[in-house]
């Protein structure tokens, strides 16, 4: 069984230091921070992201769920990501399960922290891991609409 993210004390603190090494360009260069507006407030949050890319694709993995990230991007549509001064707006897509494996088959090989989140392991079956993407959405990045 998976463990379950909880938002608490320690895990902000953790989040605020990986905000702030990733505005500074430090530290692994899949993370950035991601800005979404919203989706009842209008306000914009900012919260720590990792981004798999392979060519010229990119996409975001929740990793800890379907957190409110996730459902603000899905409102939204489009994300702000940024990384040592630059930033960019973003559209988002979300994937099918299908879609899906590749690209969480990547992010639980290059960020083995998260893997306690997943119900799968390296030998897992295509079907298992298109299983994750209920619990674990994925979004391709494109182009702002």
């Amino acid at each position: 069984m998976a463990k379950t993210y909880r938002m608490n004390a320690g895990t902000r603190v953790i989040n605020r230091v990986f905000h702030t090494m990733t505005r500074l360009g430090l530290g692994k260069g899949y993370r950035y921070n991601l800005t979404v507006r919203g989706r009842k407030s209008g306000r914009l949050y900012s919260t720590p992201v990792d981004v798999m890319s392979a060519g010229d694709e990119r996409w975001l993995v929740a990793a800890y769920g379907v957190s409110e990230w996730v459902r603000n991007a899905r409102a939204a549509g489009e994300v702000g990501l940024s990384r040592g001064g630059r930033s960019r707006t973003l559209g988002v897509v979300e994937l099918g399960p299908e879609e899906s494996v590749p690209v969480l088959r990547q992010y639980w090989r290059e960020v083995p922290v998260t893997r306690a989140y997943f119900d799968v392991t390296a030998d897992s079956t295509d079907e298992e891991f298109a299983a994750e993407v209920a619990r674990h959405p994925v979004f391709r990045l494109v182009p702002p609409a």
